[in-house]
């Protein structure tokens, strides 16, 4: 399929697209207009006597004439006797000239002096003397005078209106040579062409009310000067939008360069019009509408024809920014233009199906295009692991730039549709919400291989680290982006993953360390239990700057597993049932041994950052199951602690009343019964007993 760059020779390389472009306010000078055709085709004369004079500067065909003539030696009739029909009654040398001083024509043409001769108003118009139209109208009426009352021949008449028709195609081409440059022309010279071109409208009206005349004319109203004007404004919108755009602007291709030329182009010609033009334009010629449509339409029509074209990414791009946002935007609704142009609805560069398909291609574009972005980088980022470089450094914590790029890569794809529109900004968002959530996916799932494969490398837990931290960036963007807390979990599901699964891998070596000292409470039947758990917040405590490069957040939220670990531990070794206290006093022994532990546990796990409170009263309340006697108390303490833990089994309780031997097997189950009965639950609920598991 031909490619845009068929249509645009010497498109440059692709680059990152570029942000809109401002369109300047200044205003710019219109460039005359090329010279509008002459129309004299004429059925009631020789065409060749009703050819207008060209003028010797910007006269349209005058070479090919020239060239004609030189090569016809002989030629009866041509520019040479296009006023032969004058020189018959011409007025003798010195004879005094009866042309009227310069001033704007009325609309009734009601010379005071004698009517000048055709040969006086052909040399008046000749000189530019705009004033020659208003006699010049009183010889076409009295020619339709004369035709009407029947004294003359038709051949006479036939003379008198070659003359008449050959000095009104001097006029337009004055008059129309003076309305297509007009801001070249001085202000009363404008207003007096405009006034001529007002009156032959009325006169074109006036004809075709009368509708009548003599054969022998031929009828040359109307004439339709405005048209021919409107039909000027067109070429002139035409030649100054088609103008081969300026190659100074860098980095832009060879489309973007064209949209940007048309766009200022327009509207500096625009704001000229609104300006210069219409406080001399009459009313009813509507010179912004006249300006105004002829430029959307060719604007339209350039940006139709590029569509058709298989646009790259870039170029779709940027024809949608023009069409839904900058021409809308820029040029309609312009401080200087949006009084003028929002009354003509000039509507839309394109048609709403073909908007609807390049919108639909650049999220397709876009999308494939962050899609690959996001890939590239995790690849990057998976390179740099693999080759054992250390993570960055940021504020004494582990850093990677993964977080930033990516949310930066989907913050310039949504950038890019809001441009566009707020609607396709809202469309793409969706996407790319779920786009983004595939990569998570992706991230979470390449870091767990290097969980597995890493371990030898010499800045392993470094990288992990990073990675946890980069939880918290990925996190904290998302709420900025999105303005929520509240995010949905297909986003966090994979970022909390892989910060379990790093806590896992960073504490993996600690934990290993503490199993035996938590073994020692039953190797030993709980004997000098403060002296074994002081020892295993020692180690703890040693290991604890290892985790000093987290954020805060991440290094609260690790001593909460921590915590967590050390209560399980502890009631894991309760559960065992290797120890069985058949006296109270044992019991009330063990109890106080818990409290104290408990105490000391709640105590380091705090002060390091814990914020696990819901964890503060799970040994207690065990130390006082163990310690009352009274089955009916008992009960009591099993379902309040059935609140805070809901996950605390019968087989959890069992495990805990076997270590009260005085228990009979009656009084047993119907300690155990109470859990049957649904009691609520505090909240927030963690889980705690369903990760201990019982024999």
């Amino acid at each position: 399929m031909l490619k845009m760059m068929t249509f645009f020779q010497g498109l440059p390389g692709q680059q990152t697209v570029p942000g809109v472009p401002d369109l300047p306010t200044s205003s710019q000078k219109l460039p005359p207009a090329s010279e509008v055709e002459s129309e004299a085709s004429m059925s009631e004369a020789s065409s060749e006597d009703l050819v207008p004079p060209q003028e010797a500067k910007g006269a349209p065909h005058r070479d090919e004439e020239e060239a004609t003539k030189k090569k016809k030696k002989k030629r009866p009739k041509g520019l040479a006797n296009v006023f032969s029909v004058f020189t018959k009654g011409r007025k003798k040398k010195g004879q005094p000239s009866s042309a009227q001083p310069e001033g704007q024509p009325e609309s009734q043409p009601e010379p005071s002096g004698p009517l000048p001769t055709a040969e006086e108003l052909k040399a008046d118009l000749e000189r530019g003397r705009l004033e020659a139209a208003r006699p010049l109208l009183v010889l076409e009426r009295e020619l339709q005078a004369a035709a009407a009352a029947g004294g003359e021949s038709a051949e006479e008449l036939v003379r008198r209106q070659s003359k008449v028709e050959a000095l009104y195609a001097l006029l337009r081409h004055q008059v129309l040579g003076l309305l297509l440059r007009p801001l070249d022309v001085a202000p009363e010279r404008l207003r007096q062409a405009l006034a001529v071109l007002t009156e032959q409208e009325r006169e074109d009206r006036r004809a075709a009310a009368a509708a009548g005349g003599s054969g022998a004319l031929v009828a040359a109203r109307p004439r339709r000067w405005l048209q021919l004007w409107r039909r000027g404004v067109e070429e002139a919108a035409e030649e100054r939008l088609g103008r081969r755009p300026a190659a100074g602007a860098e980095g832009l291709s060879e489309a973007e360069r064209t949209f940007l030329h048309m766009g200022r182009t327009m509207k500096e010609d625009l704001e000229a019009v609104v300006e210069r033009l219409k406080p001399l334009f009459p009313a009813e010629l509507d010179v912004v509408a006249a300006y105004a449509e002829s430029y959307h339409r060719h604007f339209a029509a350039q940006l139709a024809a590029m569509a058709q074209f298989e646009l790259c990414e870039r170029d779709t791009y940027m024809l949608l920014v023009w069409v839904q946002n900058l021409y809308p935007n820029d040029i309609i609704n312009s401080p200087k233009l949006a009084g003028e142009l929002q009354r003509l609805r000039l509507g839309s560069l394109l048609p709403p199906r073909q908007i609807r398909l390049l919108e639909a291609t650049f999220l397709s574009n876009e999308m494939t295009s962050v899609k690959e972005l996001m890939a590239r980088a995790l690849e990057l980022e998976c390179q740099r692991w693999a080759r054992d470089v250390a993570p960055q450094r940021l504020d004494s914590h582990c850093h990677s730039e993964l977080a930033i790029d990516i949310i930066q890569i989907v913050s310039q794809g949504q950038a890019k549709a809001e441009s566009i529109t707020l609607d396709l900004g809202t469309q793409i968002k969706q996407m790319l919400l779920l786009e983004l959530a595939t990569f998570l996916r992706s991230y979470q799932r390449a870091f767990d291989e290097f969980l597995e494969r890493g371990k030898q490398l010499r800045n392993y837990r470094a990288n992990v680290i990073a990675n946890i931290n980069n939880c918290l960036s990925f996190r904290t963007a998302m709420q900025q982006k999105w303005q929520t807390q509240d995010l949905p979990g297909h986003l966090l599901g994979p970022l909390s993953e892989l910060k379990s699964h790093g806590f896992d891998t960073l504490l993996q070596s600690l934990f290993g360390d503490l199993k035996p000292l938590f073994k020692r409470f039953t190797q030993t039947r709980w004997a000098a239990p403060a002296q074994t758990l002081e020892e295993i917040i020692s180690t703890v405590g040693e290991r604890l700057p290892e985790f000093s490069e987290l954020h805060d957040c991440f290094r609260e939220e690790l001593m909460e597993v921590v915590h967590l670990h050390l209560v399980k531990e502890y009631i894991v070794r309760l559960s065992k049932r290797s120890l069985v206290l058949k006296s109270a006093e044992q019991q009330q022994q063990l109890a106080g041994h818990i409290l104290a532990n408990a105490e000391l546990i709640q105590r380091f796990c705090t002060q390091n950052g814990s914020p696990a409170t819901w964890l503060h009263h799970a040994l207690p309340k065990l130390a006082e199951i163990i310690r009352l006697q009274d089955p009916s108390a008992i009960k009591i303490e099993v379902a309040t602690y059935a609140t805070w833990y809901p996950d605390f089994s019968k087989g959890h309780l069992s495990a805990i009343l076997a270590i009260k031997g005085n228990l009979s097997s009656s009084e047993v189950k119907s300690i155990r019964s109470i859990l049957d009965v649904s009691t609520g639950t505090h909240e927030p609920f963690k889980s705690l007993f369903s990760l201990i598991k019982v024999g």
